[in-house]
């Protein structure tokens, strides 16, 4: 493994050779859960699902194209780290789902739809260009297409960082990882007015948009019990969408609608 995980040409996060470090950090323990179940509660409420193919694009190991595949959906996972690609194979044998190799910017010649579902969970911020990224996304929608957006919150970092002590990077902003060794601090943390910036500029409107991780991470003990952990999951649902604790959410999860035939490129 390259221990130095450097950025691609592009300037993007690299996760070729990371898939097993992604794994653990993310969804081996109590805040990959914890995604996950508030994930199985509000994509069905947020989302109008009717069988629709979905494009998951950056579907890492497979757990977002899992959950719509199971949900009856024909998916397509679009993921450009090969060691993550294998390990979704082998995990999703026999569920509805096709793979291509390949990265978010290669949409438009490698899946270019008009999609009526785009799912891209987590990516944005891995992004050095997030913006282009997101207008890739909106282009490739067809109108009236939804596109299911997560995004790592720049504010819920900040706070993050000033409960750790790090009182001078909070005051200075600086938020951002570098994108090399194994850590996994985002690169682009994003914050809400720029979803809502961006979302105008490519005739996207926001449907709904709810808080991930808003309690979970300030913890002083995790839970020590079943009871516990059930009642946790109760409060991240209550004020999910609840001004004004969605906002500090570790993620921002969105749904947005395509409301015209209108490119981001022919504003640009």
């Amino acid at each position: 493994m390259n221990d130095s995980a450097p950025l691609s040409p592009a300037g993007d996060r690299h996760f070729d050779g990371l898939a097993n470090k992604f794994a653990g950090s993310l969804y081996g323990g109590p805040r990959g859960a914890l995604r996950l179940a508030m994930l199985d509660e509000l994509l069905p409420a947020m989302l109008e699902l009717d069988g629709q193919p979905v494009l998951d694009v950056g579907g890492g190991l497979g757990q977002l194209s899992a959950w719509f595949a199971q949900h009856g959906h024909p998916v397509t996972l679009l993921e450009p780290a090969g060691d993550m690609l294998e390990q979704a194979r082998e995990v999703l044998c026999g569920l509805p789902v096709s793979f291509v190799q390949a990265p978010l910017q290669a949409i438009p010649e490698r899946a270019s739809g008009p999609w009526p579902l785009i799912a891209c969970h987590a990516v944005l911020e891995w992004l050095s260009d997030p913006r282009a990224a997101f207008a890739t996304l909106a282009d490739g929608l067809a109108p009236g297409g939804q596109l299911s957006l997560m995004v790592f919150n720049r504010d819920a970092l900040r706070l993050s960082n000033v409960v750790k002590g790090n009182l001078q990077k909070a005051l200075d902003d600086r938020l951002e990882g570098t994108g090399r060794r194994q850590r996994l601090t985002p690169i682009s943390p994003l914050c809400h007015d720029q979803i809502f910036s961006w979302s105008q500029e490519c005739g996207l409107s926001i449907r709904s948009v709810a808080g991930i991780r808003i309690f979970h991470d300030y913890l002083r003990h995790p839970p020590a019990s079943e009871d516990d952990w059930q009642r946790l999951v109760a409060l991240e649902l209550r004020y999910c969408q609840a001004e004004p604790h969605w906002r500090l959410g570790r993620y921002l999860l969105y749904t947005l609608v395509k409301e015209s035939e209108r490119s981001c490129k022919e504003d640009a």
